[in-house]
């Protein structure tokens, strides 16, 4: 499975937080592709759930080191938060991009990678019959994911089990790298490995197997102090990690409340649409305003907004676009110029000298590693880009400060993280 000209294989992840399955997906990972080297593309401060990661970014990158990756870089944020499609999209490019990746991997319910990549051509091409149902359905009021499988099927195309494949978060995600794989045309080989453990939405830990992220984080936001209690065995963390999260400022969603209704009002008080930033359709932002004088916190505002048609994570997505200033325009600007122009580096292993200076000789894209050099680096739509990451890092930073009356690094004085 190695590609010769490879020297690395790479993962696309959000570590929201880094937990043992993510530990064994970088072994597994570099044990299939015989890769010498894992790269990680890592979502920076918030997240494709529409929301802010619960540790910052350097500190997750220093987790994903201390378990075996070797190099971490960031996905621009215009695409961290988006829908599936772009956020995968992103990934696949920026790990193209860097000239030394030969295969990408990635864990699926399915386990298949045949499976996923055959559904993903299918999808990539979109046959005129299958674009003609998925219209339909829309229209009598389906989420896309429920048009999607719907049309899939009605149109021949994929039978009741297959299209069931769909339904699954982590098998959607990779589908969608294997059609970014297919549109881009990129020589990149996906893997997959079966997801372990609890599924990525169960909120319960495991006693056996790997509990979610999504499990870990409601642990620690229903009790702070559960890294330091006896239970704190079932978070099922590396060890070095667990050390890392003692010494970290979580951040959860509500945390950014303050934030969206002030913008919601500054935006309303100036008379800037809410249509104008990502994924808010004219149907959302009028109920958006009607809403506006409710200063209901964040996860209360999505509840109340959420419909048969816009789910959770579709409107979670819209208000953190407009909290961050993240507009329509951007994201297209963004895809024009091939969904990743640059690659920040966050952070690498000393080891991994020798990866550094072959992705700079065999790289299409600039290799930032000093945000002082990328202005002279960068121009146009790639440096509009980063400076929309420093600003949702600064974002981000702010509210920890004033959650915790502490004194953050800001994007200009944080050197980048070496294990």
């Amino acid at each position: 499975m190695k590609n010769k000209n490879s020297l690395a294989v790479g993962i696309i992840a959000e570590y929201n937080p880094f937990h043992d399955g993510h530990a064994y997906h970088i072994r597994k990972a570099k044990e299939m592709s015989q890769a010498d080297y894992c790269i990680v593309a890592m979502s920076g401060d918030f997240v494709q759930r529409g929301a802010p990661a619960i540790y910052d970014k350097y500190t997750r990158t220093a987790m994903a080191l201390s378990c075996g990756a070797d190099l971490v870089i960031e996905l621009p944020s215009v695409f961290a938060s988006s829908s599936a499609e772009d956020f995968a999209a992103s990934g696949i490019a920026l790990l193209n991009n860097l000239g030394v990746v030969g295969s990408v991997c990635f864990g699926s319910e399915c386990g298949n990678v045949e499976k996923l990549t055959g559904i993903a051509s299918i999808l990539a091409t979109e046959p005129p019959v299958y674009t003609k149902e998925l219209r339909r359905e829309l229209k009598r009021g389906a989420t896309f994911p429920q048009a999607r499988n719907l049309a899939l099927i009605s149109c021949g195309i994929l039978n009741e089990d297959e299209a069931s494949i769909l339904a699954s978060p982590n098998n959607i995600l990779g589908i969608e790298y294997c059609k970014a794989l297919y549109r881009q045309k990129s020589p990149m080989i996906p893997v997959t490995i079966s997801r372990k453990g609890y599924g990525y939405h169960d909120t319960s830990l495991a006693s056996e197997g790997f509990s979610s992220a999504t499990g870990i984080r409601k642990a620690i936001y229903e009790n702070p102090d559960v890294l330091m209690q006896a239970e704190s065995s079932l978070i099922q963390v590396p060890d070095s990690v667990k050390q890392m999260m003692s010494q970290s400022f979580p951040v959860f969603p509500d945390d950014i409340s303050a934030l969206l209704n002030t913008t919601l009002l500054k935006l309303d008080c100036e008379g800037i649409p809410f249509e104008k930033y990502a994924d808010v359709s004219e149907e959302l932002a009028a109920r958006l305003l009607r809403q506006l004088p409710d200063f209901l916190p964040f996860e209360e505002k999505i509840n109340h907004l959420k419909t048969r048609q816009y789910t959770y994570t579709r409107i979670s997505r819209a208000l953190l676009h407009i909290a961050l200033g993240i507009t329509a325009q951007q994201v297209v600007l963004g895809r024009n110029v091939g969904y990743a122009p640059y690659a920040r580096v966050l952070g690498f292993k000393k080891t991994s000298a020798g990866l550094m200076g072959e992705i700079k000789k065999r790289g299409s894209i600039p290799l930032i590693t000093k945000t002082a050099d990328a202005r002279l680096i960068l121009s146009g739509a790639a440096w509009s880009m980063l400076r929309q990451d420093f600003y949702c890092s600064h974002i981000y930073q702010t509210i920890v400060q004033d959650k915790y009356r502490i004194k953050m690094k800001n994007e200009f004085t944080h050197s980048v993280v070496i294990l």
